[in-house]
């Protein structure tokens, strides 16, 4: 397939230091270094995979690491007027992009993601998980009633929110405390954004702005497998222990929920997603540099998919939910 959009791939500023999981090995970390800020690197590297649109967002942990809500609303303002000048401006029909906000303050971020889609152009906003406050579990997560707002602009705008996951807090990670590695992008990455897909869920998000539209990367984090049987065991559970949401859970992955496959290379695992959501409800990604466009995309173009499926997860569906132009 010659005409992909990948929908999760990330940049960074100039002079940027994304330090991503401090256990990467070295030369690793400095290969990604040299490609997040490579406009023309990107470019040559969608040509040989066959990928002819790029939709764009920042490293985490980005903005939500920025506790001061004034320094939080400058980085994302330099971030976006860069995103939208340097790539989505130079290359208007390579590249599209993702917002970043300031969820430090939901207002601003509110005013920010409008800015960038009216504006800039970009076609949505990019949510690198919790948001840091201040020092140690001083945080924020969406389902926070701080976040209504947000959410409210987000869904009056018509462009998706793309939940991107974080390391865990410290404080959440005395089970891994002897394998560094897995606080990352192994193992501490989906189940951090996992559980926090599952707070949008029971607090209500989604039943207060039905029309919103959500993306999950890593084909839903574990949740395609762990939705159904919470849903199942959740019936047991008192009144008032399991939040406000008012469907079954699973239900949100077929309404407001959407997946991309970041990150993944495995037939098994697509194949079961197709049967659990359904071709309309899935996107391609690579989750360049982190993951290789050369390795994803020729997996992509050959693995043993229906072809109207592969049409629709490849370019289709991130045409309709990113309303780019065909």
């Amino acid at each position: 397939m010659h005409n992909k959009i990948a929908v999760e791939e990330h940049f960074e500023l100039p002079g940027g230091d994304a330090a991503g999981n401090n256990a990467f090995d070295p030369a690793y970390l400095q290969d990604v270094r040299r490609r997040l800020p490579d406009r023309d690197l990107r470019l040559r590297t969608m040509d040989e995979c066959g990928i002819a649109m790029s939709v764009l967002s920042l490293t985490e942990p980005g903005v939500q690491g920025v506790a001061d809500p004034r320094e939080a609303l400058a980085l994302a303002q330099r971030v976006n007027d860069h995103l939208a000048e340097f790539y989505v401006g130079a290359h208007p029909r390579r590249f599209a992009g993702l917002a970043a906000v300031p969820l430090q303050d939901a207002r601003a971020a509110a005013d920010e993601l409008e800015r960038s889609v009216r504006q800039l152009g970009l076609k949505g906003a990019m949510v690198n998980g919790f948001t840091t406050l201040g020092d140690g579990d001083a945080v924020r997560y969406l389902d926070d009633p701080a976040c209504d707002e947000f959410w409210a602009r987000a869904e009056s705008l018509d462009v998706p929110v793309y939940l991107h996951p974080r390391v865990p807090l410290p404080s959440q990670r005395r089970a891994l405390q002897d394998y560094p590695a897995l606080a990352g992008s192994p193992w501490g990455f989906g189940r951090e954004t996992a559980e926090h897909a599952v707070r949008l869920i029971l607090g209500g998000v989604f039943d207060r702005y039905p029309r919103l539209t959500f993306i999950l990367g890593h084909l839903g984090e574990g949740l395609l497998f762990a939705l159904p049987r919470m849903e199942k065991r959740l019936r047991h559970q008192s009144p008032g222990t399991h939040g406000r949401h008012e469907r079954p859970v699973t239900e949100y992955l077929r309404t407001n929920i959407l997946l991309s496959t970041s990150g993944i290379q495995h037939t098994q695992a697509l194949q079961n997603a197709l049967l659990e959501v359904g071709a309309d409800r899935l996107l391609f990604a690579v989750d360049y540099p982190f993951e290789s466009m050369a390795e994803i995309g020729p997996w992509f173009d050959a693995c043993a998919i229906a072809e109207a499926d592969r049409a629709k997860i490849g370019r289709g569906n991130a045409e309709r939910a990113f309303k780019l132009d065909a």
